[in-house]
């Protein structure tokens, strides 16, 4: 089905897990990306719940590979991050079936997952993991799971109807809602030791299929930093790469003219969204060096700033023996006493430390306090600005001076998950050439003075340190607007980052940050030959599209990312990604504007089925780019279609067209398979994907591929009457070719009579 690559994208982290001493993986992650705003949006695969489930699977096929388990997540409706541990998601039961479940089924049926974490939400007035329709009767009964379900972490909310429902392991230990609430239960009645049975059960089955991997408990971690791991994750990030305008063949451009990167996401190396899928890496490679690395001359300047946090300041911090980023000392007393002895120094890389997961035997608890210390020389005399957020208290000083206080007084915010504060910004003046010393006293969660209602739990908390040159936005465009004028061709990286699209909160809106536009747009005036590439796990506004010759879509390439977008920029690598969900034109087209967000603890699914193209074709409503788009550097014909019919509904139809390379240089086309039903008795969408695969070719070769869909999949919508999947009997047409609204070849197969099914 063309997902050959992400299931040797899923071997890896199995590899990994082993090296790190863990049995389970917490993902995929198979959530609907039902509005371009959803904070986790850039963990998930797609707006459609086919290439979403099949991705997925492909996914948790190469994890359990190597032995160790994946976790299916989060079933079902995670849609959003606002108020999500209390928002009720009001949703038909037809959507339900066809849009939000349709992932989980499809994984459930081509990978078997060992486990599955429950979603925070409720879902029409239940939370998920109190939730026995979904759990048992649908997951465990209807689907045949026979696995682990586990809750996310601090979302179990009740002892005896978690456990009743089927929720076998509240995450994380030690338990703080059931424990001594099941002790009760049981003396009361409520529960039972068969109740208790059945999820020990569950979890020592559990544990027995990872046994084979022999890992040893607390085991030293390792790693698998490779130049055959560093050579695969390249090949999925450069894959991933849509080309999504290319006028006059601006792309690819040529190592051999002089070349400017301009743009604020060109130095840095937004290789993931934030929360919990942030994870450090071993390296990461931004566009900068990427580029740089095959093109040595090439110029750059920043544009435009566009963080909404201020970058770390250990990207500008050395510690005492000259190493980039802090010391860290950890002390069992506050500042105010003297003489405190020091339990622990650690030299700390990165200046956002979550220490959740922080332990030592000295430290009897969540309440320390800690010292982290580094300097600073700048490389010009100016203002400097420095950040605080906290999850507890915190304060930063620059030679002795108080500069940002986040402890005196404190503001909740959406750090840290929602436990944190606001970030408190300060400026304070630095001369160039000279040394200064920076110095951050934190205390621990328990110090924190403000509250964030609803948060649950999150050990000793954190402290995120930002600092930068404070630059003026105006003065820096016209710097670029400069540098472009005296080069050939000019690479604008801009987009989003992990402070944008995280884990915790969602998007205000669709915009890039102020002053990405008017940056794209000033330096395409100033340099028509100008590629722009932008990052993100989600649709932005592009305001400037019809001013610029050629448009990258990166995505977040993970430690890769910018020797990919090199790759592609420069012709190594001829694009072939898709697009696997719609960009809109505005975030008032989107299906899900008026319905997006908790008001007053639920969110109405107003859209029903009709969730990203779904919605666009049927409404006519124009958009940037459609579901499925995606250009190459070289051309593509398509021909001969034939669709062979199954025996029976449980079989699968079996779709085969000639793809031939066309134009002068080897390349990918992914076939697309639609299905409509030409006469349904019910409103339902003009198409929807059933099926797809990838075909590699060299210049004027063809190949005959085949994209097989089960004929009951294919076919059927839920019947609410009937509580099950219905087929009805007559004609379906298969609409075959490179995207959503581009399918001009045209096959059909037959119902002869409507069925009605249930299960996988």
């Amino acid at each position: 089905m063309g997902t050959e690559l992400v299931r040797r994208g899923g071997v890896l982290p199995g590899e990994e897990a082993i090296a790190k001493g863990a049995s389970i993986i917490l993902g995929p992650t198979a959530n609907m990306q039902r509005s371009p705003l959803g904070g986790r949006g850039f963990e998930s695969f797609s707006e459609d719940p086919v290439l979403a489930g099949l991705v997925a699977a492909a996914a948790i096929n190469g994890i359990q590979s190597k032995g160790v388990a994946a976790t299916l997540k989060h079933f079902v409706g995670n849609d959003q991050e606002h108020q999500r541990q209390s928002v009720d998601d009001i949703v038909t039961e037809r959507a339900l079936r066809e849009i939000y479940l349709m992932p989980f089924q499809i994984a459930q049926k081509h990978s078997s997952p060992w486990s599955y974490m429950t979603a925070y939400n409720s879902v029409n007035g239940i939370h998920v993991s109190e939730d026995p329709k979904l759990l048992r009767s649908i997951l465990r009964d209807e689907w045949g799971f026979d696995g682990m379900i586990m809750s996310d972490w601090f979302g179990t909310y009740s002892a005896t109807e978690s456990i009743k429902a089927g929720l076998d392991l509240e995450m994380p230990g030690p338990s703080y809602c059931r424990g001594q609430m099941v002790k009760q239960a049981l003396g009361f009645g409520k529960l039972s030791e068969y109740d208790i049975d059945g999820c020990v059960r569950e979890v020592l089955k559990l544990v027995k299929k990872v046994m084979p991997l022999e890992l040893p408990e607390n085991g030293d971690e390792s790693s698998i930093d490779s130049p055959e791991t560093a050579a695969l994750l390249r090949l999925i990030a450069s894959s991933s790469i849509v080309l999504m305008k290319n006028e006059r063949g601006t792309l690819p451009f040529k190592k051999d003219k002089t070349t400017a990167v301009i743009g604020p996401n060109a130095a840095i190396a937004a290789y993931s969204g934030g929360g919990s899928a942030s994870l450090l890496p071993y390296y990461a490679v931004s566009p900068l060096e990427g580029i740089k690395s095959q093109v040595p001359t090439a110029q750059y300047t920043i544009g435009a700033p566009e963080w909404r946090d201020l970058p770390l300041i250990s990207n500008i911090t050395t510690t005492e023996g000259g190493k980039p980023g802090l010391c860290m000392r950890l002390f069992l007393d506050p500042p105010s006493k003297k003489n405190r002895q020091v339990v622990d120094e650690l030299y700390v890389s990165t200046s956002n430390l979550i220490l959740y997961d922080y332990q030592n035997p000295k430290i009897p608890s969540n309440l320390y306090w800690a010292e982290l210390e580094g300097s600073i020389t700048p490389e010009e005399s100016s203002d400097y600005d420095f950040s605080i957020s906290v999850a507890g208290t915190a304060k930063l000083y620059v030679d002795g001076v108080c500069v940002v206080d986040n402890e005196t007084k404190q503001t909740s915010g959406d750090s840290f998950f929602g436990k944190g504060t606001v970030e408190e910004v300060r400026t304070t003046y630095m001369e160039k050439g000279k040394r200064y010393n920076i110095l951050v006293t934190f205390g621990t969660l328990p110090t924190q003075t403000c509250t964030a209602p609803g948060a649950v739990g999150f050990g000793a908390g954190g402290v995120r340190i930002g600092g930068a040159r404070k630059l003026d936005r105006e003065t820096e465009i016209s710097r670029a607007v400069e540098l472009a004028l005296q080069v050939d061709q000019v690479i604008v990286c801009a987009g989003l980052n992990k402070d944008w699209e995280s884990e915790g909160y969602d998007r205000p809106n669709m915009d890039l940050p102020e002053g990405s536009d008017e940056l794209i747009r000033a330096i395409v005036s100033a340099n028509p030959n100008t590629a722009v590439v932008i990052q993100s796990g989600t649709p932005v506004s592009m305001p400037w599209l019809h001013e610029v010759p050629a448009l990258i879509q990166a995505w977040y390439g993970g430690n890769e990312t910018g020797n990919a977008i090199a790759d592609v920029v420069f012709g190594d690598v001829t694009p072939s990604g898709k697009l696997p969900l719609t960009f809109p034109i505005l975030n008032e087209d989107n299906p899900a504007f008026l319905n997006f967000r908790s008001e007053r603890g639920r969110t109405l699914y107003g859209e029903d089925v009709y969730v990203g193209y779904r919605f666009y074709e049927k409404s006519r409503r124009a958009v940037n780019f459609p579901f499925g788009h995606g250009l190459s550097y070289t051309s593509f014909v398509m021909e001969n279609l034939s669709v062979k019919d199954a025996i029976s509904p449980s079989e699968e139809i079996v779709v085969t067209v000639d793809v031939l390379n066309t134009g002068s240089v080897a390349g990918a086309q992914v076939v697309q398979v639609y299905v409509a039903q030409d006469s349904p008795t019910i409103n339902r969408p003009p198409k929807e994907l059933k099926g797809f695969t990838k075909v590699h070719l060299n210049p004027g070769s063809r190949e005959s591929v085949e994209v097989r869909m089960f004929k009951n999949y294919a076919a059927s919508f839920w019947d609410e009457d009937r509580n099950a999947w219905v087929m009805e009997q007559g004609r379906y047409s298969v609409l075959v070719r490179d995207s959503s609204t581009n399918t001009p070849l045209t096959g059909s197969f037959e119902v002869e009579t409507t069925r009605w099914w249930t299960g996988l």
